[in-house]
């Protein structure tokens, strides 16, 4: 149905920049909720960032230790979604996922239902 692929991981230093991609296909994009996901090696996946769908106008969640460095946003006319990750730490390294789901309610990590394959980031110090 949904399908999702996340590019744009890679090896960066501390305090570097990254900008994640998600080219989606198979729904209708801008009544999506989107999210961006983490998960490090021995840790839970947490959701770092979300964004509503254009009918709540395109609101926005960030986990605390994210909040004033990444920036979650929207094109729903190239049916992307991406991640700008600024000021990057060592903490950030963790395999991030794109992720959707038809609910409105996009700051509920628990309704999101269709996930990408993920990309690395990887953060050195």
């Amino acid at each position: 149905q949904v399908q999702l692929a996340e590019s744009g991981g890679g090896l960066v230093q501390a305090g570097g920049s990254l900008r994640l991609s998600c080219a989606a296909s198979g729904g209708t994009f801008s009544t999506y909720s989107m999210a961006w996901f983490r998960q490090a090696p021995g840790k839970e996946r947490e959701l770092v960032a979300a964004i509503a769908p254009d009918h709540l106008a395109g609101a926005t969640f960030y986990e605390n230790s994210v909040k004033g460095r990444f920036t979650i946003a929207r094109d729903n006319a190239k049916n992307t979604l991406y991640l700008q990750m600024n000021i990057l730490k060592p903490e950030d390294t963790a395999m991030y996922y794109c992720a959707a789901t038809s609910f409105s309610t996009y700051y509920l990590a628990s309704i999101y239902s269709y996930w990408g394959q993920g990309t690395q980031v990887t953060v050195s110090s």
